[in-house]
């Protein structure tokens, strides 16, 4: 007795494809020769947030940090999740405005550092007013 192949129907729903898994769509139902080698655009939320209910971005105003190559004008991405370390370019609000600094950490003393010969460091005390909002993460600048 032979036994029959049973061949069911490869269609599962579409529940389980996210747009990830959709490289291209074409409506007439043609695909072009060049469709089987395109790749899905890239998206920058994708790759350059990495929480995006804590990230925000801010356009920059001076050139405190013009040494990390942070200028006037330029967008930077912010991530309040990620911890301030020592080191990092941070978002910082001393008494009421609104600083972008580079944070310096020991063991009994922070400071914000500006990126320029300008400016002079904030040494932080106890005392002071001030709160790290977030971390940059990335820099957004024009090229022209």
């Amino acid at each position: 007795m032979e036994v029959e192949k049973y061949f069911a129907a490869g269609y599962n729903g579409s529940k389980r494809f996210t747009q990830q898994d959709v490289p291209t769509a074409n409506a007439t139902g043609f695909g072009a020769a060049a469709d089987d080698y395109m790749e899905r655009g890239i998206d920058l939320n994708e790759q350059l947030i990495r929480n995006k209910p804590a990230t925000f971005f801010m356009r920059v105003t001076g050139n405190s940090m013009m040494n990390a190559s942070i200028h006037d004008g330029d967008v930077v991405i912010v991530d309040r999740s990620i911890k301030p370390q020592s080191g990092r370019v941070v978002i910082a609000i001393v008494d009421g405005e609104m600083l972008i600094r580079r944070l310096e950490k020991t063991m009994n003393r922070m400071r914000l550092i500006p990126e320029t010969a300008k400016l002079s460091p904030i040494d932080v005390s106890e005392y002071s007013d001030v709160s790290i909002w977030g971390v940059v993460t990335y820099v957004i600048k024009p090229m022209a």
